[in-house]
């Protein structure tokens, strides 16, 4: 039997970021042949994994990712067992690198994400991998893509990957999305994306049930007040206007400046560029609110 030494430990440990002792082990079962040992560490991963899979995962992170042309764009919500291997490098470096994936893609669904090729390998084995290496079961939770045309994208990822925000912006002139004051303005409706959680950017975007719930609810109170039915309708349209004031992006004050809305910032933007800048749409995800 080949002796096993510390230098040979240490090497397989580089090698595959795996625990020292499990690559002691794996030494010892492939009698010091490296490459062989290789493969009892991903073999036993496989079936530590496996193991794993039940198990909660209720912590974990939101990463971003977003096209160097600012056209194409991703979040994806991973999950793990604890916060302290969310907070891991490792983890929201593998993350990030699954939102690239993501967008690159673009997969249908998470099957199809896992199918996807990752380094050589598919995301699924790249995950497994990752599983084996930091010793909890973690979970692709789900993801978001989007691509503009005309326009850009920008992301905000907030607390940690607690949050992740990914807006998409509309404008027609090219040089618009290299200037400093569409930068910070993108910069601004995603924080402010993350911090009031809207729920559409425009009010022609609201779910209709939504909308029919709220007035429904609006029409009942006012129905209480005795008055005739047109007064009603008026008294419940105008309840549900501060509804959309709330809960529209473009129609909410924007939390940086009380004395505008986000849709009168976006307005000065355009002034200031010469360009028409709009708020189309944005994608929120808050690590835990899937069902994973």
């Amino acid at each position: 039997m080949a002796q096993i030494t510390a230098a040979m430990v240490k090497q397989l440990r580089e090698m595959t970021d795996s625990p020292m002792m499990e690559c002691k082990k794996a030494l010892v079962e492939a009698d010091g042949d490296m490459d062989a040992a290789v493969d009892v560490l991903r073999k036993n991963g496989l079936a530590k994994a496996a193991k794993k899979a039940g198990r909660e995962t209720n912590e974990g992170a939101v990463a971003a990712y977003i096209s160097e042309e600012g056209k194409t764009g991703a979040l994806i919500e991973l999950s793990c067992e604890t916060d302290f291997v969310a907070s891991n490098p490792k983890f929201t470096g593998f993350a990030s690198s699954l939102a690239k994936v993501v967008a690159d893609v673009k997969p249908a669904d998470v099957e199809a994400l896992l199918a996807a090729e990752m380094n050589g390998e598919t995301v699924k084995a790249e995950l497994t991998e990752l599983i084996h290496v930091m010793g909890e079961n973690m979970k692709i939770a789900r993801f978001a893509v989007r691509t503009v045309e005309s326009g850009a994208l920008s992301s905000y990822i907030h607390m940690g990957g607690k949050i992740g925000v990914l807006c998409e912006f509309s404008f027609d002139k090219p040089e618009t999305a290299s200037a400093d004051a569409f930068k910070t303005f993108a910069h601004d409706v995603a924080m402010q994306v993350a911090a009031t959680a809207p729920v559409s950017a425009r009010r022609e975007d609201v779910p209709a049930e939504i909308v029919e719930h709220e007035k429904a609810i609006y029409m009942a109170q006012a129905a209480e007040s005795g008055k005739p039915e047109a007064i009603q309708e008026k008294m419940a349209v105008g309840r549900l206007e501060k509804v959309f004031k709330g809960s529209v992006l473009n129609e909410q004050e924007f939390i940086k400046d009380s004395n505008m809305t986000v849709k009168s910032y976006s307005e000065s933007v355009s002034k200031e560029l010469g360009d028409t800048v709009k708020v189309i749409a944005f994608d929120r995800l808050v690590r835990g609110e899937s069902d994973n």
